[in-house]
């Protein structure tokens, strides 16, 4: 309870706010990198709170929302497939694929199952040695060690009817892909703070000096996020374009030591394609080859699913930060929470869903849809 209470203390919110609408002299625009930022700036309005002048953007930080749709295919082909137990979180099974999702494959008759943790669809592989045990591992960097560890695992107990099928994103080369795109007007960044728990801050300093940029790692608490723009903002009103952790209680500037030291055992970089946004160099990760026997996307032979995203959903622009989720045509109307036409509408991290759950209608072509019950929020499982 410390902590909750701490860091939405009211009266400690409005002095933060108080500084920083006195220190602004120019219109300024950040971009939260991480969705559960963006959720927690919707559900609070600190965007409404904010000077006029300061423009919060929202970035490519949901996992669900860049897992692109050709590995959505991929997923659902071998969720299908008799022997597979399929292991994902909850977020992934309503994401739309090309004509269906895991929900309707487990309603098929697929054995399609919620799990907390990549441990948990280890111990089914080893409970289950006749079946085939696959588990959808997407995230950024923050969930990258458990599921390094669960393959690291598999091998080390030899079992060979575990795998991952892996979507992997990573910060860093985003943040670039971003600022060298040419309708780019991001002038300063609040990083993710669980981000930079594992992977430390070393990687930022060289963006912020390359595109003069500020980053502020920042956490996720109302606070947090008030402390990382004051922060952010004082650079810019200085002309400074430097990093600063604004989460010291959880970040370190050399990260997670034995984290790391799993990651480069099990993983390597390569290049990634991203939902809505195409191919970031260097972006992702693969099973190293050490490691690649337990890659399902070899195992099943389904590397060369190809598909074309709908035409109608705008959520890479979307996850660019280029347009608001109610700017959207389809927001609201026939793209909801129930029949999403993508990801950022239905994971507990995407911004369309923060708009839609808390009331960010205004914009929207129409407005008439009931709130997210509660029910189907639980089913929205956070994936860091």
């Amino acid at each position: 309870m410390k902590y909750i209470d701490e860091f939405n203390d009211p009266d400690l919110a409005r002095r933060l706010l108080d500084e920083i609408h006195a220190i602004v002299t120019r219109p300024w625009a950040l971009m939260e990198v991480c969705g559960g930022q963006t959720h927690s700036i919707i559900r609070h309005g600190i965007d409404q709170l904010l000077p006029d002048k300061v423009e919060l953007i929202h970035g490519p930080g949901c996992p669900v929302c860049v897992t692109p749709l050709d590995v959505i295919d991929q997923a659902l082909e071998i969720a299908a497939r008799p022997g597979v137990i399929f292991c994902s979180f909850g977020d992934m099974l309503r994401v739309p694929g090309t004509d269906r999702d895991l929900f309707r494959v487990k309603g098929e008759g697929g054995d399609v199952r919620v799990v907390y943790s990549p441990l948990d669809a280890l111990d089914l592989a080893r409970k289950n040695p006749d079946r085939q045990v696959v588990f959808f591992a997407i995230g950024f960097e923050t969930t990258a060690p458990a599921n390094a560890m669960a393959v690291h695992q598999a091998r080390r107990l030899g079992l060979d009817n575990f795998s991952l099928l892996v979507s992997h994103v990573r910060v860093p080369p985003a943040i670039e892909a971003i600022m060298t795109a040419p309708e780019c007007r991001v002038q300063g960044f609040l990083a993710a703070g669980h981000v930079c728990s594992v992977m430390g801050t070393a990687e930022y300093p060289e963006l912020a000096d390359k595109h003069r940029v500020p980053i502020v790692v920042t956490g996720f608490e109302p606070l947090d996020i008030l402390e990382g723009i004051r922060l952010a903002v004082h650079q810019l009103e200085r002309g400074e374009h430097r990093v600063e952790n604004a989460y010291p209680r959880a970040v370190r500037e050399q990260g997670n030591p034995a984290a790391l030291r799993m990651l480069e055992e099990v993983f390597e970089v390569n290049d990634r394609n991203w939902r809505g946004i195409g191919r970031i160099p260097a972006s992702g990760w693969r099973l190293s080859d050490a490691y690649r026997a337990y890659d399902a996307e070899h195992r099943f032979d389904v590397a060369g699913i190809r598909t074309e995203e709908p035409a109608e959903c705008r959520a890479g622009e979307v996850l660019q930060g280029l347009i608001k989720p109610t700017e959207c045509e389809a927001f609201g109307t026939s793209c909801t929470p129930r029949t999403p036409l993508g990801a950022t509408m239905v994971s507990s991290e995407g911004a369309c869903a923060a708009y839609y759950l808390y009331r960010r209608m205004n914009n929207a072509p129409a407005a008439q849809g009931p709130r997210v019950p509660q029910s189907q929020q639980e089913e929205m499982n956070p994936v860091g």
